[in-house]
């Protein structure tokens, strides 16, 4: 009886699980507006990561001399700064404003590191070592590297992984993480957003161009992630792909990020 009773609960969660997922269209509404915010955020400070080490590294005074970085919010900055390899002091910030490709702001003078910083480089430094133990499977695919995007959230932090790569017309969708810690890098709580790599190519092998893309969600999660939108805002503009979108198999809708009109909305009919 008692195996009876169990299998008859373990059947109950399963068929309860498959069951479609219920949200109001204000609920997923607020949602779509809360990815799409983050996403942008996601895309501020890597592309400030991006810029940054291009101009930092053609500085002759201070390129042999880098080691780690960081890239965080400052007011009405985003700023990246870079520290020695000794990882004790800051010895470059570039602060950028209002998307600028440029930083607005460049300060070279040697510093101690702020309070927010030292949060960082502890969280990014016990994230690194848990990251480079094969044990816990967080890796990327050849060709393919991981960024590391970490933000305030309460009194912890999120530290997204987004893939990265140097090759051409190609869009890493896929192998992204989210890690909440503390801010000493204790994880609290993982999650994977997709099962692997889903690599979207900007043209064929015929040199045929295409203006979008599509790829499907796990169940278990039923919406387009931030971290694509930050993917997407990095990688689109070396293709001619303008849009994209997410099929959810759990709620049974589609969603479509355009890039040009910055919009996250429902596609009634994408097909």
């Amino acid at each position: 009886m008692k195996k009876i009773i169990v299998l008859f609960l373990t059947m109950t969660s399963i068929l309860t699980f498959c069951q479609d997922i219920k949200f109001s269209e204000k609920e997923i509404k607020n949602k779509l507006d809360s990815i799409k915010t983050e996403g942008n955020l996601l895309y501020s400070f890597e592309k400030a990561s991006w810029n940054s080490n291009d101009i930092a590294r053609k500085n002759v005074e201070i390129k042999d001399l880098i080691g780690a970085y960081l890239t965080y919010q400052n007011e009405e900055f985003v700023r990246t700064v870079f520290l020695n390899k000794s990882g004790s002091e800051i010895i470059a910030e570039y602060n950028f404003k209002n998307k600028a490709e440029i930083p607005t702001k460049i300060n070279l003078e040697v510093r101690s590191l702020s309070k927010i910083e030292i949060d960082l480089k502890n969280v990014r430094q016990n994230l690194i070592s848990y990251f480079s133990n094969p044990a816990n499977e967080v890796g990327a695919p050849k060709g393919f590297s991981l960024n590391i995007i970490t933000i305030p959230f309460g009194a912890n932090f999120k530290t997204y992984l987004i893939p990265g790569t140097s090759q051409s017309n190609v869009i890493p969708f896929g192998n992204d993480y989210l890690f909440i810690t503390d801010n000493n890098g204790k994880i609290l709580n993982k999650k994977k957003f997709h099962s692997a790599m889903i690599p979207v190519f900007g043209s064929d092998d015929e040199g045929n161009f295409s203006a979008s893309s599509t790829h499907s969600h796990l169940k278990e999660n039923p919406f387009l992630s931030a971290t694509d939108i930050c993917t997407f805002r990095l990688y689109a503009p070396f293709t001619k792909l303008t849009k994209f979108s997410v099929f959810s198999p759990g709620l049974k809708k589609t969603f479509e990020y355009n890039m040009i009109e910055n919009t996250l909305e429902i596609v009634k009919n994408p097909f």
